[in-house]
């Protein structure tokens, strides 16, 4: 469901009103990639996404519109497809995995220990910009808490609750996950700049919407996966 209502907004910001259709197959679209990766079998995920492309190029050839905008409007909901459900879909991978309880409680604890840190850091300390032309408001020494955040609540999580990682996996997935999750909150600003708007929606009043509240997770729980599938579960 979360899924669902993060792709609405991103193509309610992207895609015209006059493609409400395309939304809302998009959407159900989403719902059926989210589904077919909790499955974990490569082959039906591989022939969804393969589908979706083949259905969505000739839905637009038969239905294109304006043909000056017809190949925008068909690369945004593809994007789409692939930056919300399949993105947020390894959530579902990842707690597939052995300990994968813990896995998903490790991401969101240096998620929010990256975010944390780098607002408070940058709010006290912030003097220069770290990428005026995307996102004004955030600085590199907010960027540099962030990351120093993120190592902290990795070294938190394996003391906690997650004493199989070693300290080389604390320092790795603290360091990447830190510099992706501040990554993923700069690429959805982009986005919405692009679109022209301040968030990508109203449901959570004073916070914007959904996806601005998972732009940070996006970029994470795939590679969280991939390093637990190759380290431990190989």
């Amino acid at each position: 469901m979360v899924a669902l209502l993060a792709l609405h907004e991103f193509y309610a910001m992207s895609l015209p009103p006059a493609r409400r259709a395309e939304r809302l197959l998009g959407v159900l679209f989403g719902g059926v990639l989210t589904g077919l990766l909790s499955l974990d079998l490569p082959w039906a995920l591989a022939g969804g996404l393969s589908f979706a492309v083949l259905f969505f190029a000739i839905f637009f050839l038969l239905r294109f519109r304006e043909l000056s905008t017809v190949t925008r409007d068909l690369a945004l909901l593809l994007c789409g497809l692939l930056y919300v459900p399949f993105l947020l879909g390894h959530l579902a991978l990842l707690r597939g995995l052995p300990q994968g309880r813990e896995w998903v409680f490790f991401v969101l604890l240096v998620v929010m220990a990256s975010d944390t840190a780098a607002y408070f850091t940058g709010t006290s300390f912030g003097r220069r910009k770290l990428y005026p032309a995307i996102s004004p408001n955030k600085s590199i020494e907010g960027a540099i808490g962030g990351l120093a955040g993120c190592i902290l609540g990795a070294l938190l999580g394996k003391v906690w609750f997650f004493s199989a990682l070693t300290l080389v996996d604390v320092l790795v997935l603290g360091t990447v996950l830190g510099v992706l999750a501040q990554l993923g909150d700069l690429f959805e600003s982009m986005l919405k700049r692009s679109f022209g708007v301040k968030d990508s929606g109203t449901l959570i009043p004073g916070h914007g919407g959904i996806l601005d509240r998972l732009d940070s997770l996006l970029f994470v729980f795939a590679p969280a996966y991939y390093y637990a599938l190759l380290r431990f579960a190989a």
